[in-house]
């Protein structure tokens, strides 16, 4: 089997909670080497949330796999001076401080850059690195409001609701990756660059290209976009619709053909024929119309006779699971999505299951070779390792607090 793409490549991460982790867990699903940086005693605040029982969160076990966990304190000078020894060593530093905070730490792309120029460092904030709002504080979630995506997520007469996943930070941490690839492939194609290879990424400006024809739709047809329950506007017939057994199918008729087989599958035959709802702006129009076609349909059938019908119609449909319903599914199993692993919750290892690695990239697959590791579990290896530290050295900056 050949090599992961990414074997080779060294990445400094001086990242916590979400969005610079996921991005370099991307880095190191695929071979690279991330180094993580955190903070002596305390760790990345992400170790402790969401924990029910143990001493580390699977949320942070699950972001930090295949990294190894070095302790530095960024405020010491030594703890500064051991970054830039590291530094020395990358192809790739990914951080998301506030703008300004690795500037007054001394860390800022320049002085990196000075002691590596080849190095690309990837900026993720929430408001980016310039502009107005750039000193702001940033989180997913007032990134998902300002970017537009909490204003139509939910239903029209109740507020605005927040996805219950990291929306913003995971696809802040997707464009920061990009954004590394491309300045590492314009380096190895020897492209000129003026200046430090940075990769700028605003929390905000992530989601808002998920956004897709927000402000066209506005300016073109002075559309703004509400809250439709769910719904795409202009998708239809497009939902969730309940069933026979209390569970609900998401189904997907919005094509023209898909819109026939639908509604032929359904049994609304004259729905299907009907040359008015040929186009999406006339099923659009009719909303309420179809979608209580379809759940008069679906109320008669039990969620995996829904879908089943539907898919063997050619209809895009799918149950809607939960984390049970996951940990079952045939077909999660079958693509290697569930990946179990042997971590300490407690005191004794168990096994636990953590998300595959995306995309499949048969011949030189990603792994997940082990999952988030303790605090400062590698920290002697490293700098030991990479920077040749003798064990006295080391026990001095442990006494002095910089690891």
């Amino acid at each position: 089997m050949a090599d992961a793409p990414l074997t080779g490549i060294r990445v400094l991460e001086l990242g916590n909670f979400i969005a610079a982790p996921f991005a370099t867990r991307v880095f190191a699903d695929f071979g690279a080497e991330v180094i993580k940086v955190e903070r002596p005693g305390v760790g990345d605040e992400l170790r402790g949330w969401r924990r029910t029982r143990g001493g580390t969160s699977m949320l942070f076990r699950t972001i930090a796999r295949n990294k190894k966990s070095v302790t530095l304190d960024l405020k010491k000078d030594e703890g500064r001076a051991l970054v830039l020894d590291l530094v020395r060593q990358c192809d790739v530093v990914v951080e998301n401080f506030r703008p300004g905070t690795l500037e007054r730490w001394d860390l800022g792309p320049a002085d990196l850059t000075a002691v590596n120029p080849d190095l690309v460092v990837v900026r993720i904030s929430g408001y980016g690195q310039t502009g107005p709002y750039r000193d702001r504080a940033g989180f997913g979630g007032v990134a998902e409001a300002f970017g537009g995506l909490r204003q139509v997520t939910g239903h029209p007469d109740r507020p605005p609701v927040r996805p219950a996943a990291p929306i913003a930070d995971a696809t802040a941490g997707l464009y920061g990756v990009v954004g590394a690839l491309m300045l590492l492939l314009g380096k190895a194609r020897g492209l000129p660059h003026d200046g430090p290879r940075v990769a700028d990424v605003a929390l905000y400006e992530s989601v808002f290209m998920m956004m897709e024809s927000l402000i066209p739709d506005f300016d073109a047809y002075g559309v703004v976009r509400e809250r439709t329950a769910g719904n795409l506007p202009g998708v239809v017939p497009s939902g969730v619709y309940p069933t026979a057994d209390g569970q609900s199918v998401m189904i997907a008729g919005n094509s023209s053909g898909a819109f026939g087989r639908l509604m032929t599958a359904v049994g609304r035959q004259d729905l299907a024929e009907d040359p008015a709802l040929a186009d999406g702006d006339a099923r659009s129009a009719r909303e309420d119309e179809l979608d209580a076609a379809i759940t008069a349909w679906t109320s008669a059938h039990t969620a995996p006779e829904a879908v089943r019908i539907l898919n063997e119609a050619g209809v895009p449909a799918g149950p809607v699971h939960d984390a049970r319903a996951i940990a079952e599914d045939e077909h999660y199993r079958a693509r290697d999505m569930l990946r179990p692993l042997k971590v300490v919750v407690e005191s004794e290892p168990e096994e636990i299951r953590f998300p595959g690695v995306v995309p499949r990239l048969p011949g030189a697959p990603g792994d997940v070779r082990w999952a988030g590791p303790e605090l400062g579990e590698h920290t002697e290896a490293v700098l030991g390792g990479l920077l040749g530290i003798g064990a006295d050295r080391l026990s001095g900056y442990r006494e002095r607090k910089v690891i």
